[in-house]
Order: C-alpha cells, then structure tokens, then sequence
C-alpha cells in the first residue's frame, strides 16, 4: 500500500549519504516498499557491508499528531532496546537531522536478516506458528521490562504525565482532534464517542508503572528465518505505556503462543476494559489514518471502515 508523504532520494543523493558516513560509495540499493509513513532503503555499500536506511516523511503533508518525530523517537529506542543485549534489534549505524544530504532527517542501521512474519507465516504449521508466536511474547516481555519516570509518548519532544489515565486520553484527544480536523467521519458522532471512552475510563487508573512498549509489534514488524525471530523492527511508535496495549493483545491476534511465551494474559475485568480502550484507538487510527495518508487501496479503505464499525459495537459492549 502507498502513501503520498513518503521521502524519497536518489541515487545520487544516496551515493553522497554513504561516502558521508561510510566513506564509500553504494554498489547497489532498493526501495523497501512494506512501510507506510517513514521510507526505508536497502543499500549495498561499496565494502561489501550491508545496512538499512531510514528518512522520515515529506513536510509537505500534514502527518497525525501521533506521527510526528517518529525518526528520532525510533532512533532512541532502537539504542534503548539494543541495551538488553538479548532482544533481536539492529543496531543503529548513523544518525542525520541535518537535512543536508537528504530532504529530511534520517537514520542508518545494520541490514537484519529474515523475512516479515507476516509474508511467510503460511508456510509453517500452526505448531511452528505458536512457537514462533511463543518466542515473540518472550522478547515482546523483555522489552517491557524497561521502566520508564512518566507515561506518554516517547517522543523528548512529546508531553508526559504521571497518570496512564491522563496519558492514554491525551493519546486519544490527539487522535480524535485529528479525525475533526481531516473531516473524517466516524460510524459514531465524535463528541458521543468521546463521552462514552471518558465514561470507561476510570480503569485506566490501575496501571502505576510506565514502561517501554513497542505498540506496533505486528507480523509485519517480525523478521522471519527457519522459525526463529531474527529480528524486530519499526520502534517508531513506541509509547511509555501498559503493556496490555501491546499487539498482540489486541483482537486481531493474542495468540496461545504469544501468552505462553510473554507469561501473562488478559484474566481481570480491569484488563479486559483497559484492552478495549487500547482496540479501539487502534480501531480509529486505521480508519482516521486512511485521510492522511491517501491511501490508494480502496479495499484496504473499506476494510478499515467496516473494521472501526465493529469495533465501536464491541467498545459499547464491553
């Protein structure tokens, strides 16, 4: 799927980026094309070295509020991650806020291997899929092991507060402003719904401790080998949050495996509430998203309007 905010560079700019902070030139390159808001390229470097290269969307378009200083916040929670020693991140190479070699900020980090999980999960067993799944809630639980002072955003540039409650409906005002402002339409009239997640928020005040989390941490996001994880990636969007907000908690997942593997899964009716909060943020930005981006998938637009349509009915129910 295509969006219109995409970087994009030549090979003559990418040439310049690689004698900068390689000191050689590129033998080869290609647009990695699975991204939907940061572009990334693979680059072959001249000494045979193999890395990844990151740059953060045009200022042309107007990205959500939940979007912006994505690169950097990635940069540093790569940096963050790479800390545990035993959590398949890659390793962050370089780093340019300059934008003078590029139209804007981006970064350089060593080429993992793999495929995404998601383009070959077909072709393993469901037993290979839950050990696989099993191995994900494992490194999933060490990423949130790491405690952070405040919740929020990870963003330096982003607010923090000492509350998840306050954190977490900050996050969703954000959104909804958002959808407000694009003149998006939503299956529910925004200040009703606004109202109602105000109404089942109360549970929110149950979480104390904020930690790391990656949010984003779908198949996609999962490099792939003779079933083993070598990889994870895209730590764009990571928040200081509850860790039941977590992917693979959601309803499009939250597998046997996953539980097995992270050792927890969702038994109280406070985490069963909280989860519906989380569903359905992720619900809305599918959808609000589509405006932003211009997406040119229609099928993909359907489905996100269908998918928020149930999944607004579940939020009432829960």
């Amino acid at each position: 799927m295509e969006s219109t905010y995409k970087s994009r560079l030549t090979s003559e700019q990418l040439n310049a980026i690689a004698k900068q902070h390689f000191n050689t030139g590129i033998q080869e390159y290609r647009e990695m094309i699975d991204g939907w808001a940061n572009h990334a390229y693979y680059i072959s470097l001249g000494n045979g070295q193999e890395v990844v290269l990151k740059i953060a969307p045009s200022k042309v378009g107007k990205p959500l509020r939940c979007e912006q200083d994505l690169l950097m916040a990635e940069v540093q929670a790569l940096r963050l991650v790479g800390e545990l020693r035993d959590v398949p991140v890659p390793r962050v190479l370089a780093c340019d806020t300059t934008c003078s070699l590029a139209p804007a900020e981006y970064f350089m980090m060593e080429y993992m291997p793999g495929k995404p999980y998601n383009k070959v999960k077909d072709q393993y067993s469901a037993a290979e899929q839950a050990e696989i799944e099993e191995q994900l809630g494992a490194f999933n639980r060490r990423i949130n092991e790491i405690k952070g002072e405040k919740f929020g955003y990870f963003s330096e540039k982003k607010p923090k507060y000492n509350t998840w409650k306050e954190a977490f409906l900050s996050l969703m005002d954000d959104l909804l402003t958002d959808g407000r402002e694009a003149g998006v339409k939503l299956p529910m009239d925004y200040d009703e719904l606004a109202q109602l997640i105000s109404e089942k928020s109360d549970v929110l005040s149950d979480v104390n401790e904020p930690v790391l989390i990656h949010w984003d941490l779908w198949d996609g996001n999962v490099f792939v080998e003779q079933g083993r994880i070598t990889a994870i990636i895209d730590f764009e969007r990571c928040l200081w949050a509850d860790p039941l907000m977590e992917h693979y908690f959601s309803h499009f997942n939250y597998t046997p495996g996953f539980v097995k593997g992270y050792g927890r899964a969702i038994t109280t009716e406070s985490e069963r509430k909280r989860r519906s909060l989380y569903d359905l943020y992720f619900d809305l930005i599918l959808w609000i998203e589509c405006e932003y981006r211009q997406y040119d998938n229609k099928e993909h637009i359907q489905w996100a309007i269908n998918n928020l349509e149930e999944g607004i009915e579940r939020f009432r129910l829960s």
